[in-house]
Formats: C-alpha cells, structure tokens, sequence
C-alpha cells in the first residue's frame, strides 16, 4: 500500500525495534525507510545547546541494530535536535513519506490539551497519512509476533463509513493507494456502517439500515474494481463499540480514519468521532488528513 516509510521513535515506544525487521517492512512491500530519533536540546545552563553526545548515541544505537538490509531497501537513519513535534515535519517534508508512523499514548482528551501528545499535534502538522500504534503492544510481541505484524502492517483495512464527506474521502484514499499498492500489500478491506442507535430517531431504523446497504454496497463494488477483496457490513448500535467488536471479529491490520475537525480546537467542546476512535482503540490506526 505504502512504499516509502518514517518510522518515529523515542526509544522508549517499542518502534525502535522496528529496525531489526526492516527485511520483514520490506516483504510488506516497503522499499524506503527513513529511522527519525529526535534528541531534545540540552538544557543545563542558561543557553540551551544541541546535545551532540547524545545524537551520536542514538545514531550509534540505530546502526548497531540494523542488520540484514534487502537488496532494493533503502534504509536511512535522521537524528535531528529538537522537539519531535517539529522535527518530523521537517523530516517528512525532506524525504515525502507515503506513511509516518508513531506510537500512539493511552490519553483523554482532556490530557491532550493540557499535556500536549506528538500523536495529536502531527495531526494537525502533517499532510501524509500516519500509522499510529499503541506502544504498549509493540513493545510486548515476541520477535516471531513482530515480524508478522511488520509484513502485515497494510494487509487489511477496517473502514467505518456512514455517506459523510469525510468518509467519502477516506474512501477516496483508500482507492488512490490500492491502485499502485506493491506486491504483499493491501488486499482486503472491511466497510463497516454503524445506524446509532441513539440518531435520527424519526426516521425508522428499518429504513436507515435499508438506505445503508444500498450506499454502502456501491462503494463495495468500487473497491473490488481494484481488485480488493471486500466485505460490507450495516449494524445498529453504538458507533465506537460496534467498530472495535469488528476490528477483532475480522481480524483486521488496521481502522482507517479520516476527520475534518480532529485535532482542532472544535474538537473540545464537541469531540471528533476520529479521535476519540483513536483514543479507544487499541488497533493501530490509520489516518487520512484531510485535504487542505
């Protein structure tokens, strides 16, 4: 699905293993990597300065790890100085990443505004899609765990639709990669139409599950026209819950999200289904910003 990759870590989020599986990246279809470490400046004293010492032991530890490299990967290694939140854009925008990936911390909203989160800032900072994965779960798989997961990563997509604008363009993604998606890619993908239980009440449920099988079945044929294999689902009830009980029911690699609000300042006194779908789930998602 994606052929070039930023993988961002803090050495302390699991990613960095990722650089002992950049065979298994590679048999995902992957052929550019790009490793990011971002070395906070070195605040002892009244000038903050760059931490050299510490940049050439990251660079060290990077190197140290990275074995067995594919004839045809192109492996590169960025150990910047600063803030993550501000160097990978810079990165990104040097080596134009079809992908970022990022681990993903377990916060409330609430904890986001106070605290801050790289995941939700590179939301707001970025154009290219971003992978986020929980850290939790990176950091406990046994190496044979890992290395399926890294072959797998795009492999099958759970995409909750409902005919809004932004799933539309989710959907629009979505085709635009699977049509020049390499070899071991993407190849299924699961549309997911949840009738909340809670929504449209004089409107029969009957008749909204009706409208959105019909809808939902025209996007079905598009995607197989790219030759993916497709499943299409309408349940009724609670949106996020429905979701995730799918995401485990059909064994999925990841939920792809897309959102017009998420990450902004709307998004407080009215949350963004994205993100609080990006809060819960402990599957690695999958986000599409939106066309700026």
């Amino acid at each position: 699905m994606f052929q070039r990759c930023l993988i961002c870590t803090n050495f302390s989020d699991g990613l960095y293993r990722l650089v002992e599986f950049v065979p298994s990246l590679a048999a995902g279809g992957i052929q550019q990597i790009i490793f990011l470490h971002s070395v906070p400046l070195w605040e002892e004293g009244e000038i903050p300065r760059i931490d050299q010492e510490a940049i050439e032991k990251a660079r060290d530890r990077f190197q140290k790890s990275l074995k067995n490299v594919p004839e045809g990967v192109e492996v590169k290694i960025e150990v910047p100085s600063g803030r993550a939140i501000d160097t990978i854009p810079k990165v990104a925008k040097q080596y134009q990443p079809d992908v970022i990936l990022t681990g993903m911390p377990i916060q409330s909203l609430l904890q986001e505004k106070l605290f801050g989160s790289t995941a939700s800032g590179l939301v707001r900072a970025c154009v290219t899609p971003l992978l986020m994965v929980r850290s939790q779960l990176i950091s406990t798989y046994t190496r044979e765990e890992l290395d399926l997961r890294c072959k797998h990563l795009f492999r099958y997509l759970l995409i909750p639709y409902d005919g809004s604008n932004p799933s539309k363009y989710l959907v629009q993604k979505v085709k635009e990669q699977a049509q020049n998606r390499p070899d071991n890619s993407l190849e299924e993908c699961m549309l997911l139409w949840v009738v909340d239980e809670g929504g449209r009440r004089e409107v029969p449920k009957d008749y909204q599950v009706k409208e959105a099988q019909e809808q939902l079945q025209l996007v079905k044929v598009e995607l197989e026209q790219l030759g993916l294999q497709v499943n299409a689902e309408v349940r009724l009830g609670n949106p996020y819950e429905e979701i995730l009980d799918a995401a485990l029911e059909f064994d999925i690699s990841a939920i792809a999200i897309s959102s017009d609000n998420l990450g902004k300042l709307i998004e407080w006194p009215v949350r963004s289904f994205a993100g609080e779908l990006m809060r819960r789930s402990w599957h690695p998602v999958l986000f599409f910003p939106p066309q700026r």
